[in-house]
């Protein structure tokens, strides 16, 4: 998938504010960014937390995007919640390994390219079916 993205510099409604928004202009909008709400069913390895990490990281890394912080928390007897926050913006997940379903929010402003990220969660959880739904957060026009 190969799109062109061009940043358009929004100004700040305060006089105050030092730096402004980056807002993306793509398919005749202006927005703040892209909203991926993934569903992962019939997939594998939804306990691994540390494959979970590397491949989130990994989705950050070729999606462009600046990892600032990541926290997972593991439930007993299994399944895990997440999130890393990234200065674009976030990725969160919870696994449900017992049902084999992981649902991702992935959510990335700026020149990011959030769908980088579909194939390298398809290569690490080996999914059944994968269900997509995107959002543009923060239309202007």
């Amino acid at each position: 998938m190969s799109e062109t993205f061009e940043i358009v510099d929004m100004p700040s409604s305060s006089e105050e504010a030092e730096k402004p928004d980056y807002f993306v202009r793509k398919d005749g909008l202006v927005f703040a960014g892209t909203h991926l709400i993934v569903d992962l069913w019939d997939a594998s390895n939804l306990n691994d937390s540390q494959l979970i990490e590397q491949t989130l990281k990994k989705c950050i890394h070729v999606a462009g995007a600046t990892l600032l912080h990541f926290h997972i928390h593991q439930f007993e007897p299994n399944g895990l919640s997440g999130v890393a926050v990234l200065a674009e913006s976030h990725i969160s997940f919870h696994s449900w390994p017992d049902t084999g379903y992981m649902a991702l929010d992935i959510f990335m402003c700026g020149k990011t390219e959030p769908h980088k990220c579909i194939d390298i969660l398809k290569q690490a959880f080996a999914p059944g079916s994968v269900q997509i739904n995107e959002i543009k957060r923060g239309i202007l026009s």
